[in-house]
This record gives structure tokens, sequence and C-alpha cells, in this order.
């Protein structure tokens, strides 16, 4: 035992020396100081070792509660003393939605690297003018905050669904509360918007119904699969729901807040027959991904099952030079803002 208590100990070691050691040698600046940054987006800076050198914000009452509360970093409310310093390799944007656009292109035509949260424009139009401005830039990183694609169940099923090459069939439910601070459609309705073309690719809407309390229900067509879609305001924060069914000919895949993913096999037919009629035979469940909420590591996280950190670790990467994945990238999401047109042009 006292062997195999050695060897578990210097696992532990190294584990800790890796992790210490990891870390980045460029600066960056984070523009906005909001509840959703401090909760979501701040610890993953933090716990990667990403080294701010700016926080910047709107408000100067605010500037020395946060230098005291961040060590270290500068306060400022210039946007123009960020974008003119050379040692500043990237930016994070995380303001009021209906000012990522502007910001954005400040901080692109400076050449910096981008992460701008979502939206990060208001139209498809807006999109191109990101896009253009940043090849003029010389191409810079830019990663749109986006982050349910890189959640693990997600990249999960991506792979799983790429194996099926039969059409398939969807049901996606995304239902929150009241949202009266803004466009829902923008600011929530994009995220499950984003993540079906993300799995299924370019959407056509065949059917679209939207009511006064505030669902809409669609009816969305794919190369290889269609799905019924109802996206709501009308239901509760306190018990707001996500979920996702696949049905393919093998099985259907489960997804649920992007916690879990579970896939049920199909009985098999004879001749049109479902065998599980006549043999009683069980649908076998297969658990493909479950997040364990007893073990409190960080793959157990909600900052990592939802995305967060793949998706800023990814942006750092990228930025550093160092091997790095992007699939929300301003290209990656055109079909995701011609969808987003099109429901607005019609609600």
């Amino acid at each position: 035992m006292e062997y195999v208590k050695s060897i578990i100990d210097r696992y532990k070691h190294l584990r800790s020396l890796r992790q210490l050691g990891d870390g980045y040698r460029g600066k960056y600046a984070f523009v906005g100081i909001g509840n959703h940054s401090t909760s979501n987006l701040y610890p993953v800076l933090s716990y990667l070792h990403v080294p701010l050198k700016y926080i910047g914000c709107k408000s100067h009452d605010k500037l020395p509660l946060i230098e005291r509360a961040y060590p270290g970093v500068k306060a400022t409310t210039s946007l123009a003393e960020i974008l003119s310093d050379d040692e500043v390799k990237g930016v994070f944007v995380s303001i009021a939605p209906e000012a990522h656009f502007d910001i954005g292109i400040k901080v692109l035509e400076s050449g910096k690297a981008l992460f701008v949260e979502k939206p990060p424009c208001r139209n498809a139009q807006q999109l191109m003018q990101l896009a253009d401005a940043r090849k003029k830039a010389g191409n810079p990183t830019v990663v749109v905050g986006l982050q349910k694609r890189m959640s693990p169940a997600m990249q999960l099923l991506k792979k799983e669904l790429a194996r099926c090459s039969e059409p398939m069939t969807y049901n996606l439910r995304y239902l929150t509360g009241a949202y009266p601070e803004g466009d829902a459609l923008l600011d929530l309705f994009i995220h499950p918007l984003d993540y079906v073309t993300f799995l299924f690719g370019k959407a056509q809407v065949n059917c679209m119904e939207y009511t006064a309390s505030g669902t809409m229900f669609l009816l969305l067509s794919h190369a290889n699969a269609n799905g019924v879609v109802e996206l709501s305001t009308a239901y509760t924060w306190s018990d707001a729901q996500e979920s996702l069914t696949v049905n393919t000919r093998k099985g259907t895949y489960e997804m649920k807040q992007l916690d879990s993913i579970t896939f049920k096999s199909k009985p098999a037919t004879l001749l049109g027959v479902p065998l599980e009629k006549v043999l009683h035979r069980h649908t076998t469940k297969t658990n493909l991904q479950c997040r364990n909420e007893f073990v409190p590591t960080i793959t157990n996280n909600q900052i990592v099952t939802q995305g967060y950190y793949g998706t800023l670790k990814a942006f750092v990467d990228a930025v550093e030079g160092k091997k790095a994945t992007i699939v929300q990238g301003l290209e990656d999401i055109v079909d995701t803002y011609s969808l987003l047109d099109y429901i607005a042009e019609h609600r």
C-alpha cells in the first residue's frame, strides 16, 4: 500500500506542477466588469493564469474598486489607452450587447486579437463588416462567445451525428423566464439557433409561429435533418430548460442542459413489424456523458460543461501560437446570422 500511495502522491505532485507551470506570456485587456463576466469569464482566466494588464469600464467610480479587487491590473475608462498599448495582444469584450459591434471594430482596426461575447453584432451585414475589418488588420484571432459549441457534450454529439448518413429529425426546447432587458432573439435564442447550425448545417425556415406570450415555434430543414424548435421566455428562470432529442435510424440521442447525453437504441423490425412487440425486449440506454455532481473537479464544473473554459482557452492558445481548435470564429457563424436575420424579418 505504501508503494501505491507513493505513486499517487507523485502523480498529484506532477499534476500540480504542470497546472502551476501552465501560463501565457502575452498581456491582455478585458473591457467589461458586469455580472456575467465576473461570474463566468474572469474565473476561467484566473484558472488559466491569463495575465490581464487592463480592465476597462465606463464608470469612473468603479476604477479604484477594480484595482483593489484585481491587484496588479490597471483600471481605465479609455479604450484608446488599451488599444495603443503594444504589449496587449488580445482584448476580451463583454459589455452591453448593443455595444459589442462598435468596440469589436475598434479592437480589430488596432490589429489586436478579439474575444467578443454574443451577440457580436446585430445582423449579417455587421458580421461582414467585422470580417472585413479583421481581413484588413491581417487576420488577427477572433472568437465569438457562443460557448455552447465548445461544451464537451456538444462536441461529443457533433462527432456522434457525423456518423449518421441517413436523414435525422430533432426536437429542441429552450425555455426561460421573462427577458425585459433586451432582445431575446439576439441575447438568448442565439445560443440554440447557433448550435443547430453547428450540428446540422445551414437551416431553412419552413414554418414559424410567434405568440404574444413570447414563445416561438420553428420548423427547420437542413441538408440531412429536419427539426422542431420551441424558444420561449414565457416559462421561469428558476426552472429554465434546455433539451435536445435527435432521432436517427439506429436510435435517439437526448441532451439535457448540456450536462448529459444518453443514447437509446431502437429495437429491430422485421418486414416493418416492430419485434419489440413480439419479443418484449428492453431498449438499451447508454450514458455517453454525464456531469458528476459529486466530485467537485474542474471537469465537473458548469463553467466547463457549458463551454466557457474551452472557448476562452482556445482563444488564448490561438493568440499565443499554441495548438487550438476554434469553432466560433466570424466565418463559422454566417449560417447562424442568416437564420437570425430571417426570423427577425418575419416574426
